[in-house]
C-alpha cells in the first residue's frame, strides 16, 4: 500500500510530495526517496513562459503513444524496457564505454542473466536496467553488447536511496543525464490503480541545453522554442478523463495531470515508455493512444530546486 502524508499536513500545506513510490517487485527498493523531483506534485505549478513555443515545435497534432505492450510486430513480447533484479552474489564485469569520460567505470552485475531491450541483443537501444536489491543501488546501460568483453555507449549508477545527481554535463544510459528506472511505467503499480512519480517521453528535436535535474544535453538545434532535456509537461488540468476510460487508463491520465511527463531523450513524438513485462492490457493502451498531444502544457518546475546536485525538492506553501 502506499503512504499518503496525513490529513493534518495535507490540509496545513500542498506538498510537492503526496506519496512515496511503490517498491520494485521482489526488492524493497523505491525508485529514489520521498522527497524527490520523480515524486513531486507538479499539478499546482505555473505554465512555462515557454510552453506554446515548445509545444509548437512537438507535433502537438500527434497523440501519446505508450511505447510497451504485450508484442510489437513480428517480435513476440513483451516490450519496453525490461528491469532485472540482481543481488550481491551476481557476479559483476568491467565494461568498455564508448563515452567513458562519462560513465561511472565501476564493475555492473552483467555477469547473471540480464534483460536487455530489444530482440535478442540484436536490435533497439538495448538498454540494461539492473537494480540489486541488497543494496538499492541501480544500474543502467545503453548500446550494451555481450562480452567478454562487455561494451556499452555509457553507463551510469546510483544509489535508490539519495538523490544525489550525476556530475554537471555527464550523460547516463539517457541524453539528459537522468535514470531511467524512475520514468517507467510500471504492471504492478497500473494494476494496482497507484502511480506516484513522473514518466519518461521523448520527442525528434529538442534544443541544445538542458534544465536541472537533468545533466546533459543532446540538442539538434539551437533554438530555444525548441524544449530542452529535462523539460516537463503536464496534463492540463482542463482535460477531461472520461470516466468510460478503463481504471488503468485513467490511472495513468491522473498521473500525467499530477506528476508530468519528463523530457529524457530525443525520439519518436511523444512516446512514453513503460516496463517489458507480462499484463499490458491492449484495451489500455489502445485508450492511451487516442489521448491528443495538444492536451498537455509545459511547466515551470523551477521553484521546488534547492540544489542544483540534488533531486530533492521544496515544499511549497
Amino acid at each position: 500500500m502506499l503512504k499518503f502524508v496525513t490529513l493534518v499536513a495535507a490540509v496545513a500545506l500542498t506538498a510537492t510530495v503526496a506519496m512515496a513510490a511503490k517498491p520494485y517487485p521482489g526488492t524493497t527498493c523505491t525508485p529514489f526517496p520521498a522527497d524527490s523531483w520523480w515524486q513531486a506534485d507538479v499539478s499546482k505549478l505555473p505554465v512555462h513562459p515557454r510552453s506554446k513555443a515548445w509545444m509548437n515545435n512537438m507535433q502537438p497534432a500527434r497523440n501519446i503513444w505508450p511505447d510497451f505492450g504485450p508484442s510489437f510486430g513480428e517480435i513476440p513480447g513483451p516490450y519496453g524496457l525490461p528491469i532485472t533484479v540482481v543481488s550481491n552474489a551476481t557476479p559483476k564485469v568491467s565494461v568498455r564505454f564508448q563515452y567513458s569520460a562519462e560513465s561511472d567505470r565501476v564493475r555492473y552485475p552483467l555477469g547473471g542473466k540480464p534483460k536487455v531491450e530489444g530482440w535478442q541483443w540484436r536490435s533497439g537501444d538495448r538498454h540494461v536496467i539492473m537494480i540489486n536489491r541488497d543494496t538499492c543501488r541501480l544500474y543502467e546501460t545503453w548500446a550494451t553488447e555481450k562480452g567478454p568483453p562487455w561494451r556499452a555507449g555509457s553507463g551510469a549508477t546510483w544509489s535508490l536511496k539519495s538523490n544525489a545527481l550525476r556530475p554537471i554535463n555527464w550523460t547516463s544510459a539517457d541524453a539528459a543525464g537522468l535514470p531511467i528506472f524512475p520514468g517507467i511505467l510500471r504492471v504492478d503499480e497500473v494494476q494496482s490503480l497507484s502511480i506516484g512519480h513522473a514518466i519518461r517521453f521523448t520527442t525528434p528535436v529538442t534544443d541544445n541545453t538542458f534544465v536541472w535535474p537533468a545533466r546533459h544535453k543532446a540538442g539538434s538545434v539551437n533554438n530555444r522554442n525548441f524544449p530542452p532535456m529535462g523539460a516537463r509537461f503536464r496534463l492540463k488540468a482542463s482535460y477531461v478523463i472520461k470516466s468510460s476510460l478503463r481504471a488503468e487508463t485513467k490511472a495513468i491520465l491522473r498521473a500525467m495531470k499530477k506528476y508530468r511527463l519528463v523530457l529524457a531523450d530525443n525520439g519518436s513524438p511523444w512516446f512514453f515508455q513503460g516496463e517489458a513485462k507480462n499484463g499490458w492490457r491492449t484495451d489500455m493502451l489502445s485508450e492511451l493512444k487516442r489521448i491528443p498531444a495538444s492536451a498537455f502544457e509545459a511547466v515551470d518546475a523551477s521553484s521546488l530546486r534547492i540544489s542544483r546536485d540534488s533531486m530533492k525538492v521544496k515544499k511549497l506553501p
